[in-house]
């Protein structure tokens, strides 16, 4: 009889834990879409906030992290993106785009050969993904290799669906030929 109300009292045990898990992942999750509202609405700062929240309920999710990388990235805080992005590809290595945009914060940083690194390997992951070619084509740029550049910004045009980016393209193009 006691060994059968020990199970019990640890089975209970077990079920009130999953029960707990569950709710935090659920509030973490809440918390993310909030940010993710916010950010669209361009409060970054709120957004940050809610990203924190949700990363501290689950440290585990790598989409808090890359969005509040972004966050940081519209606030001007380069440092503090990159760190996001780099905790977000530790999280989940196949994220193709959290490459790119630390790629583009290390454009920023004029950190070129880093730059490219992370360009190529989201090309790598995603051979589609046309702003990783847009941000290497800048790096290539800055570098003083425009062959490579005007290559990787006609292949953004190619694989691009974004007009915006398609159009941002050829005026690089347009003004390295200008040069």
């Amino acid at each position: 009889m006691k060994k059968m109300l020990a199970s019990c009292s640890v089975i209970l045990l077990i079920l009130l834990l999953a029960s707990s898990v569950a709710g935090c992942l659920s509030q973490a999750l809440q918390y993310y879409n909030r940010g993710v509202e916010l950010q669209e609405e361009g409060n970054y700062e709120q957004a940050i906030l809610e990203y924190t929240k949700a990363i501290e309920l689950d440290p585990e999710l790598a989409e808090a992290y890359y969005n509040r990388g972004i966050a940081y990235s519209y606030k001007g805080e380069v440092d503090n993106a990159i760190a996001d992005y780099t905790k977000a590809i530790e999280l989940d290595p196949e994220l193709a785009i959290a490459y790119s945009n630390r790629g583009w914060a290390y454009n920023a940083k004029e950190q070129w050969d880093l730059a490219i690194a992370d360009c190529n390997k989201a090309i790598e992951l995603d051979p589609n993904y046309a702003l990783a070619y847009y941000n290497r084509g800048i790096s290539y740029h800055n570098k003083g290799y425009p062959d490579l550049a005007i290559a990787d910004w006609n292949k953004t045009i190619e694989v691009s669906m974004d007009p915006h980016l398609i159009h941002a393209a050829r005026e690089m193009m347009s003004e390295l030929e200008g040069e």
